[in-house]
């Protein structure tokens, strides 16, 4: 089946780009954004230029200009070293999660569409972080380990998911993998043998349920 993605662009109006508490940001700022506002950066940092702030805007491989996803928050982190802080235009904490947790910087998000600002809670990030400690310990000391692979188009990561189950079989780990279109977490517990769930779909899954995300394992000899 041949699929047609079109690129949707939310309405606001100008002044609504604009209602924020600039002034709250720090001098040097990263602008990112979900693609239905992406066409808005330009202004965005045009304004915060004329109110005396540094920005700085990246291009992710594929994505447009400031363009981050769930699972691809390249914008972010190649300025990551240029800038104090992040501004992210759109809306709810998945995306600003996965900028704080991949820079190590504060991100402050603003909704042009409801006008709500407000800044990620070092509490989430941390919170978060403590959990993925945690699960790489439960990790070390599982015997039987599942990989969830998606059949989704972009996150299809067979491939990947063979070459750990031969590398975690080596270190004497049971491998099993699980393939799957949509993610349903209350199906994992139909398997009550696997000892711990790495996750090789969307990283996003892995900020929000108890899943180890495939990259804290795959380069490491524990």
């Amino acid at each position: 089946m041949k699929l047609l993605f079109i690129k949707a662009r939310a309405k606001v109006k100008e002044e609504s780009l604009f209602s924020f508490p600039f002034k709250k940001l720090p001098r040097k700022i990263g602008l990112v954004a979900l693609i239905q506002f992406t066409y808005y950066l330009l202004k965005i940092k045009e304004f915060l230029e004329k109110n005396k702030k540094q920005v700085f805007i990246e291009k992710a491989k594929g994505l447009a200009l400031g363009q981050v996803l769930g699972c691809n928050v390249k914008a972010a982190v190649k300025i990551k070293d240029k800038v104090d802080a992040f501004l992210f235009i759109g809306s709810g904490m998945f995306h600003p999660l996965a900028i704080a947790k991949e820079t190590g910087k504060k991100v402050f998000c603003y909704d042009p569409l409801t006008k709500n600002f407000f800044e990620v809670s070092e509490k989430e990030v941390e919170k978060i972080k403590r959990r993925e400690k945690g699960l790489i310990l439960k990790f070390l000391s599982s015997a039987s380990v599942g990989l969830l692979v998606s059949v989704k188009p972009g996150q299809e990561r067979i491939k990947e998911a063979l070459k750990l189950k031969e590398k975690l079989t080596k270190q004497g780990k049971r491998v099993y993998i699980f393939l799957f279109d949509e993610f349903r977490k209350e199906q994992l517990e139909n398997f009550p043998q696997i000892q711990c769930w790495i996750n090789l779909a969307c990283p996003g899954l892995s900020l929000e349920e108890n899943l180890l995300w495939f990259e804290k394992v795959k380069g490491k000899n524990f």
